[in-house]
Order: structure tokens, then sequence, then C-alpha cells
């Protein structure tokens, strides 16, 4: 029978362990196991949340997605098909509408006096429109809902019209005008009560931008720097088109009404560009006349 060998001290063996083991180091130091329990996830109204003196709750723990990621790890762009219709779509000119039924509507409950001629001014006074040139807003469209239902014979000057508003229009002995407003001078139009308070001059209106030229210079589209002779006979076509008879303007009793325009630099009607309104004094400064 073998016997057994002498039995090690513990500083031996721990001795013999250390010359075995690599030298301790942060790359190798671990906890002991099962030293740390996992915390639970609280399940009440508010679990986990530890509020308390320096806490901020749930709060510091929210998580913000990356710029152009909705959710995951695809970005919103290729989790739809990608057509860049809209592509520039904040630099062009807006014209919010107003329907001819609304137009029709307005007149008939005296929110607009229908014996005056009536521009952007005039829709922006009844406070339920609201033009905001800093948003690109270059005054309104007046589209076609209603136009079988539109009755009123108006002086009416819109920035934008379509063929059969025009129709409508004019089929009642009314006249219309499409024309253009720079945004300097539509801060003045859409809100004349604040540009007047400032005590500054009625600024002139500028010409349209190149891209628009075409559009308020044709007769068809009623512009305002269109040639009047060409826009008769264009009032006339548009009535034989549409199988109206064509009221005629000279011998209508509000011919004075009708007739009234707007020079192109000029913005409300009766006041001239360079004149100062002082409403405190209830008065109109004019520019002294050259000698």
């Amino acid at each position: 029978m073998k016997m057994a060998g002498p039995v090690k001290h513990t500083t031996e063996k721990a001795l013999q362990m250390l010359r075995t083991l690599p030298r301790v180091s942060l790359a190798n130091i671990r906890d002991n196991p099962n030293s740390k329990q996992p915390t639970k996830r609280g399940r009440a109204q508010h679990g986990g949340d530890k509020h308390g003196a320096g806490n901020k709750g749930s709060g510091q723990r929210q998580n913000y997605m990356r710029l152009g990621y909705e959710t995951g790890n695809t970005p919103f762009y290729l989790r739809f098909g990608y057509e860049p219709y809209y592509k520039g779509h904040h630099l062009k000119r807006e014209y919010p509408p107003i329907s001819l039924h609304k137009l029709q509507k307005l007149i008939d409950t005296n929110r607009i006096d229908k014996t005056q001629p009536i521009d952007l001014t005039t829709i922006c006074n009844t406070g339920l429109f609201q033009i905001q040139p800093e948003r690109l807003h270059y005054g309104v469209q007046l589209t076609d809902e209603g136009a079988d239902e539109f009755r009123a014979k108006v002086n009416l000057e819109v920035q934008h019209a379509s063929e059969l508003v025009i129709a409508a229009v004019e089929r009642n002995g009314g006249v219309i005008r499409t024309a253009y407003y720079d945004p300097h001078s539509l801060f003045a139009v859409v809100n004349p009560k604040k540009w007047f308070e400032k005590g500054v001059p009625i600024p002139r209106r500028m010409l349209p931008p190149q891209d628009a030229v075409e559009y308020y210079t044709d007769a068809k589209n009623r512009g305002y720097l269109a040639d009047p002779e060409e826009i008769s006979r264009e009032r006339l076509a548009l009535a034989q088109k549409y199988g109206y008879e064509l009221p005629q303007i000279e011998k209508d009793p509000d011919f004075e009404m009708l007739s009234q325009t707007k020079d192109p630099r000029q913005i409300f009607l009766g006041l001239h560009p360079g004149w100062v309104v002082s409403l405190k004094d209830q008065a109109i400064i004019k520019q002294k006349a050259s000698s």
C-alpha cells in the first residue's frame, strides 16, 4: 500500500498558484461570481423612476433618435419610395385659396361691401384670412368652388384666378384683375393699421419678378399689366366660349365703381406711394409738389 505524500501547507499552495497564474492587471480582474444581482425593472406608476432629491426621474434616461431616423437603424427616407416632387417647395410663392362660394358668403353676411372695390386688404380685414409674407404668402388665389352660385357684381383684384373663375365674375357684370405684390408691400397690404401706426411712408409696389411677368401681362389672365384693349377682346372671347351674354360695363349704373383701378406702383386705392397716413392726427401727409 502506497503512503500518501506529505500534505502541503496552505501558504505553499498559494505560492505555487501565484507562480502559474498570470500577473494581475486591469485586463484580468473580475468580480466574484454572483456578487452583483441585476436590479428588477419596476412595474408600477413610478417604477424605476428613482424620484428624489437630485434626481430627474425618467427624464434622465430619455433617448433621442438621430437626425433622419424615426425608429430602428433605418433612416425614414429609406423606409418608403422616394420621389423628390417637393424639392425646392420652400422657395416657391404660395397663394392661399379662397373660393367663390366663400366670397359670396362674405358678401351676403356684409363682411365685404360689394359696392366698393375688393382687393387683398379687404379680404384680410374680414379677419377670416391670414396672409403671412414671412411664409412666402404672396396673396390669394380664387378657386372655382361655387362658381354656379356666385351672383355678385364686384370689382375684384386677386393674385391668381382660373379661366372658370374669371368667367363666373364677368358673367355677372363684374371686373376681375390679377395683380402682383412684392413681399415688402404685402406687409402694408395685409395689415394697414399696423403699417400706418409706424408713421412711415407708403411704399411703392415693385414689378413682378421675371418668372411672373408673363402671367401678369397676359390678357387671358386679366393681368394688371396687360393691354386694356386686349382684355376687352378676351372678355368677349370668354363669353362666347362659355355661352353667356357679356354685360356692357360702359352702360352699367355702377360703372364708376367698376372702373376704379390702381396704378401698377400703387398699393392702396386713393393713396399714393410716399404719402404718410397719421391715425393719431387723422390726417394724410402728402409729398410737397416739386416746382
